[in-house]
């Protein structure tokens, strides 16, 4: 079984007198940056010429430079941008700035594992993945938890590279819920199939579905809209809080019943081929290569951007904008401007 690591396993004093650049100041930058600094570590911030958290990084108390500047001033590297933006950005401002001891960080393996990045054998080269969105791992953070964390250690010139990226997780909080110890390899296939096949695309794919078959058989799109929708965050909340137990224990013994008869009669075998399809060909590289050609410069992001704007046009989306509309709290906290 791999070891899963606690805060008295941490030593956040490995980080006294090393600065830290974070690339990017998205979802993870963001949380990663504010979470470090108010750990008591030195943080600066790299962004790309006229991004526009720039203005953003600064007002919230960091030194911003360019990538580039950034990662010459620094000992330990976190990359946080894009996994289809990386390996440029690594090529022309990362690499050459590169000294020996320096640690690079990842918090997904796509790049080290698909050989889009192959670092030098003079830096160390590890993961702390956060099982969380940036923005949770923040919000636990200030409230004083943590996001469980991934560990893993690709490269280790220095002979200190766990013990470094151990004092990383517990700087933005992560070793005070657990960090478990991975390969990137296996953090980046298995994170790739939990996206893809159950909780980006199977959900929403399934919730979708369920709405689709609802309203075509005449029922109030409203109504499709809150029992195949809105409530799926209450099932996940007890899950996440119990298990599947737990949630079982909290709803109707009707619920349960149906859950028991109709789960198996959807996720058939034939369902789970599809899966074991799907993780074979995220092993075998043949997905990392449709990814990364369509979001190239020669692939344009038209596949992408055709699916997106199909997504966005599903009557549940419209139909769920007018809902949330009508909830007391609306407006705060908003991902997105509608």
């Amino acid at each position: 079984m791999a070891k899963i690591y606690y805060q008295e396993d941490c030593n956040l004093s490995l980080l006294e007198g090393k600065t830290i650049a974070i690339i990017g100041y998205g979802s993870q930058g963001h949380a990663h940056a504010l979470n470090l600094k108010e750990s008591g570590c030195h943080v600066i911030i790299g962004l790309y010429e006229g991004s526009r958290s720039w203005k953003r990084a600064e007002e919230q108390g960091f030194e911003v430079f360019t990538a580039a500047e950034a990662a010459k001033q620094a000992d330990i590297i976190m990359i946080l941008i894009n996994d289809e933006k990386q390996a440029k950005m690594y090529k022309e401002d990362i690499e050459p700035n590169l000294e020996e001891g320096n640690m690079l960080m990842f918090a997904h393996g796509f790049n080290i594992h698909f050989g889009c990045i192959k670092p030098p054998k003079f830096v160390d080269v590890t993961m702390i993945a956060p099982k969380g969105p940036g923005h949770t791992v923040r919000s636990e953070y200030q409230a004083g938890k943590g996001v469980p964390c991934l560990v893993a250690v690709e490269q280790d010139a220095t002979g200190k590279a766990l013990e470094m990226a151990l004092a990383y997780a517990l700087g933005i909080g992560g070793a005070r819920a657990g960090v478990l110890e991975t390969t990137f390899r296996t953090e980046t296939e298995t994170d790739l199939f939990g996206e893809q096949a159950v909780l980006c695309g199977g959900v929403c794919a399934l919730m979708q579905a369920g709405f689709e078959v609802l309203t075509e058989a005449g029922y109030d799109p409203r109504n499709a809209y809150f029992e195949c929708i809105h409530e799926m965050k209450l099932i996940v909340d007890l899950i996440y809080q119990s298990g599947f137990s737990g949630m079982r224990y909290s709803i109707s013994n009707t619920a349960e019943y149906g859950d028991y008869v109709t789960g198996p009669k959807l996720i058939t075998e034939e369902t789970k081929n599809t899966m074991r399809k799907i993780l074979k060909e995220i092993q075998d590289g043949t997905f990392a290569k449709e990814f990364l050609l369509d979001m190239s410069d020669a692939g344009g992001q038209v596949h992408f951007q055709a699916m997106r704007k199909l997504a966005q046009e599903h009557p549940s989306e419209k139909i769920g904008e007018e809902i949330r509309k009508l909830y007391s709290w609306n407006g705060e906290d908003k991902l997105l401007d509608n």
